[in-house]
């Protein structure tokens, strides 16, 4: 097969990758006022340009920063938007795993203005991103729109700034397209919408708790894709967008469970992105049949590699998989990758660095073994 000029890569990765102990350390010394920002930038800086060195030593065609200057992927987005103030209030989210239950716990938020972007948000971290690749596309990571009221929900919108949520999901999409325009007119080309609503909502438990708190939680998926949609419509000419789509994902957790049947017809046959990053690294995520909604021309990048446990994955395994999944596909729609980031949170997964670089080193090998190319 040919190699491929345009992201998503044969072998990819999500985004967020383990942050180094120099790191975690100086986030305290900051916190706590013993170092200032300009140092705490200062110790960021080093650390990204390490790890985008790593990711193209490694082979990856596309690197990322490892979102190392953020506590969380998508909270420290979202409460820069304008129009989003913190509450008193908590968001709490459960999480299991193997050995239990656990929770993510984040400051409320809730919407309080008409949300629009003050500044670019993210535009400096993507600056200094495209500033240090040798050989990578610069990747750049965002939430989705559907983050902004997927656990806080709707009743966290004033309605006397809102009285019609209409005019909340319009102002939601445009602060988001300005997002885009400001990303693309540094050169940003390959940009990744990190959603967790649209692979939750798979699961009956969670559209449960949607429907309790007074949402239309059977179409929810339904309202999340046009508003996406809204947001990438005149996306920039030559940007790539990309969906990242998981049941959650911290320190080795998840909140969800359940195949992607429930949306796969809407999410894949409607959403308006170039690829979708699906995980599909063990039982609970289900079976590849919901790819047969894909359209051609559009790529799935197959999370069958687990960041959730640092066991390495048998390369033969991964091609058997990979296989299987282009029984609904063909074989040219596909990629490879983890299922989820390494370090969504900045507390990170419970697998060590060497195991991380293991993980990645197989994917490029296990791609180049599959298509020939990366």
């Amino acid at each position: 097969m040919d190699a491929r000029t345009e992201p998503p890569f044969r072998a990819d990765h999500v985004g967020s990758l383990l942050r180094p102990r120099a790191l975690v350390q100086a986030r305290h010394d900051h916190a706590a006022g013993r170092i200032d920002t300009a140092r705490l930038r200062a110790v960021e800086d080093e650390a990204i340009r390490d790890v985008i060195a790593l990711q193209e030593d490694i082979g990856l065609r596309a690197a990322t920063d490892g979102e190392f200057r953020r506590t969380s992927w998508h909270m420290d987005f979202i409460y820069q938007l304008g129009g989003v103030v913190h509450t008193d209030e908590e968001i709490v989210v459960k999480f299991r795993n193997d050995e239990g239950t656990g929770e993510f716990i984040a400051a409320g938020l809730a919407v309080r203005d008409r949300i629009h972007l003050d500044v670019p948000i993210f535009v400096d971290d993507f600056r200094f991103l495209s500033e240090q690749v040798r050989t990578a596309v610069p990747k750049m990571t965002i939430p989705s729109p559907s983050m902004v009221h997927f656990r806080a929900g709707t009743a966290a919108v004033d309605r006397s700034v809102y009285p019609h949520l209409e005019q909340f999901w319009a102002d939601l999409s445009a602060a988001y397209a300005e997002e885009m325009r400001a990303l693309a007119a540094l050169g940003c080309r390959y940009l990744q919408l990190d959603d967790t609503s649209l692979a939750c909502l798979n699961d009956p438990t969670q559209r449960a708790a949607l429907a309790a708190r007074g949402e239309d939680a059977e179409h929810a998926h339904l309202r999340n894709i046009r508003t996406i949609n809204d947001a990438v419509a005149d996306r920039p000419t030559g940007m790539r967008v990309a969906a990242h789509m998981c049941r959650g994902n911290f320190r080795s957790s998840w909140a969800a469970e359940g195949s992607y049947d429930y949306v796969a017809e809407a999410l894949f046959g409607e959403l308006d992105v170039d690829a979708f990053f699906c995980e599909f690294d063990d039982d609970r995520s289900g079976g590849f049949a919901p790819l047969r909604f894909v359209p051609a021309g559009k790529q799935v990048v197959l999370g069958l590699v687990t960041t959730k446990r640092g066991r390495l994955e048998e390369p033969d395994m991964l091609k058997r998989r990979i296989d299987e999944a282009a029984r609904y596909i063909p074989l040219d729609q596909l990629c490879l990758s983890p299922q989820c980031g390494f370090s969504s949170t900045v507390e990170g997964n419970v697998l060590n660095p060497y195991q991380e670089v293991d993980k990645l080193r197989l994917i490029v090998k296990v791609a180049e073994d599959v298509w020939g190319h990366l």
